[in-house]
């Protein structure tokens, strides 16, 4: 969704974007030749189908115009000249990117209530996206829909304010409290960040409905304040991450009856909820709600197993719009990508000397770094932190309070570097992230794009570069069809190794055992690195000297047992 930015360009016109996706104003030779296309036009045309869920319907994305770039504004000093051609480039890149997702519908002319309106207007929000047009007029029907849209093409807009207008429509529960009053919308998010978002973009919207509650519930935050926040306060939209609902449902009173209230359900990212093991809850979830309400799906990508949560999720008659327009440019393919193969004894100098380069090549720099686990982001943001570097980190095993200040530190921020697990992966919108560093093996090829996607977001230029030891180096095989190039290996002298070691040995102990244990535990999950069990320990064991241990860890007697690991050589167990 569109919203307008006031200190990114000096063209008061040019308009940037939020994750909800981008607004600009078009000049009127533009608009001219938009004016000309007809209403069947192919570029702007639905198409039906029949699906293995009954009618569907697909919808072809809109291919606007592109305005010719901005006139170059001449100045006398040489590297002003190229710094300012650069910039403009950059702008005119930005600009084709929003416009590629951008309709000309304005939000002023769709059927949406006056409050709503205001709440767009005063949050800039200008015109539609492209999943926002195809979406709403349908949902507004009262529809069930299974969107397909890219991340950060405005979709949560596109369920959120549907999803409003059904809940300003309703009529107002007399006589009922806070804590009787049924829960009217209801979305679930894999993630707490991407809940967290929701919301927020969700209250930006109600400011001018003061009666309309939202209130978010997720992991790691303290469920009897929760508890409370239902009771006193109104919650006619709630937003929250599979898991904790389940414990509302089981243990806060009254709770489960209020879900019978329920006439909007949504499931965002529905691919990556599934990817996440969430299956069972979701069907508990459904189970929870009534049967004759309205469901919603966005998904990035619709998989088999999404296909089958629409079989129970859906109605036969449901509509499948697809916004993802064939031959699209993907995120990673405007991404500079780089892998750097190298033994696993240098990594941690190599990742110093990476992010010192990156540093002292852009004053702006913001950078995400993937570590394999949480108890690996750890070790690799606290021997960073050794370093003097700037750095933060973002994990599973941190607190919600915690990771919500980082993730809102760090999306505000610049010259900052963000360590991270993958709840950083997909969603979340860190505006201009400058590089992307991948330490270690990647899940899957879809996790290596996820990761990727952080950075060249909107149309601007990105970095990646993937680090793998020599016996990684198989993952290659699985992306072969991206535009990886080797990276050049940055240099490493002595008075460099000899901070790294230092900064090693000052890392906490307790750090170090946790992370040789992660360690050990994520690569014992893949197959083709744990078919040699003797293999993986001495692997492990080679990673416990490059932490600087003189002698690898022990691991409980239990722990090893689960993972298949007891008596193999070369391990300690207590």
């Amino acid at each position: 969704m569109g919203r307008r930015g006031n200190n990114s360009r000096k063209n008061k016109n040019v308009n940037t974007t939020t994750d909800g996706g981008g607004t600009k104003a078009i000049s009127a030779k533009r608009k001219r030749a938009n004016d000309m296309a007809q209403p069947g036009d192919e570029s702007n045309a639905r198409k039906k189908y029949r699906g293995r869920g009954g009618r569907v319907a697909s919808v072809q994305v809109y291919s606007p115009v592109k305005p010719a770039p901005p006139p170059k504004e001449a100045v006398i000093d040489t590297e002003l000249k190229k710094e300012c051609s650069l910039k403009d480039k950059q702008g005119s890149r930005e600009e084709q990117f929003l416009d590629s997702f951008l309709t000309e519908t304005r939000f002023d002319q769709c059927p949406l209530s006056p409050l709503t309106l205001k709440g767009i207007k005063d949050a800039g929000y200008e015109k539609l996206t492209v999943v926002q047009e195809a979406t709403l007029s349908v949902i507004l029907q009262g529809k069930d829909v299974l969107a397909k849209a890219r991340t950060g093409t405005g979709k949560t807009m596109a369920f959120l304010l549907p999803s409003i207008e059904v809940v300003v429509k309703s009529p107002q529960s007399t006589g009922l409290g806070p804590k009787q009053a049924p829960i009217l919308v209801l979305v679930v998010c894999p993630t707490r960040e991407l809940a967290n978002q929701a919301a927020k973009e969700t209250k930006t919207v109600l400011k001018h409905h003061p009666s309309v509650g939202v209130q978010v519930v997720i992991g790691g935050t303290n469920l009897a304040l929760e508890q409370k926040q239902m009771r006193v306060k109104p919650c006619q939209i709630l937003v929250a991450t599979p898991g904790r609902l389940r414990d509302h449902i089981g243990n806060t009173a009254g709770f489960a009856a209020r879900l019978m209230g329920v006439k909007v359900l949504v499931l965002d990212e529905a691919d990556r909820l599934l990817d996440m093991g969430f299956r069972n809850d979701i069907e508990k979830i459904i189970a929870a709600v009534p049967k004759q309400r309205q469901t919603l799906l966005f998904s990035a990508t619709v998989p088999e197993q999404v296909r089958q949560i629409c079989h129970i999720a859906l109605k036969r008659d449901h509509e499948y719009i697809d916004t993802v327009k064939e031959g699209t440019e993907d995120t990673h393919s405007q991404v500079s990508q780089m892998h750097l193969i190298a033994p696993s004894e240098i990594h941690f100098p190599l990742l110093y000397a990476l992010l010192k380069d990156h540093i002292a090549e852009d004053v702006d720099y913001k950078v995400l770094v993937f570590c394999t686990t949480a108890m690996i982001t750890g070790l690799v943001a606290e021997f960073l932190g050794k370093l003097r570097l700037n750095v933060r980190e973002i994990h599973s095993r941190k607190s919600q309070s915690y990771r919500t200040k980082v993730s809102d530190e760090f999306r505000r921020s610049k010259g900052l570097i963000l360590v991270t697990s993958d709840v950083s992966a997909r969603g979340v919108d860190y505006p201009d992230v400058t590089l992307v560093i991948q330490l270690g093996l990647p899940a899957d090829r879809a996790q290596y794009i996820h990761r990727l996607g952080r950075t060249g977001r909107r149309g601007k230029e990105g970095k990646g570069i993937l680090l793998l030891a020599p016996w990684e180096e198989f993952f290659l095989s699985s992306i072969t069809d991206l535009p990886l190039t080797k990276a050049p290996v940055p240099e490493i002298d002595p008075d460099m190794k000899k901070k790294v070691e230092s900064a090693l040995c000052h890392v906490d102990t307790k750090t170090k055992e946790a992370a040789y244990q992660a360690w050990l535990g994520y690569y014992n999950s893949n197959k083709k690195v744990a078919k040699d069990k003797n293999r993986l320990v001495k692997l492990a064991n080679e990673f416990s000297r490059n932490m600087g241990l003189a002698t690898p860890p022990a691991i409980p007697k239990l722990i090893l047992g689960k993972m298949g690991l007891k008596n193999v050589p070369g391990l300690r167990s207590k």
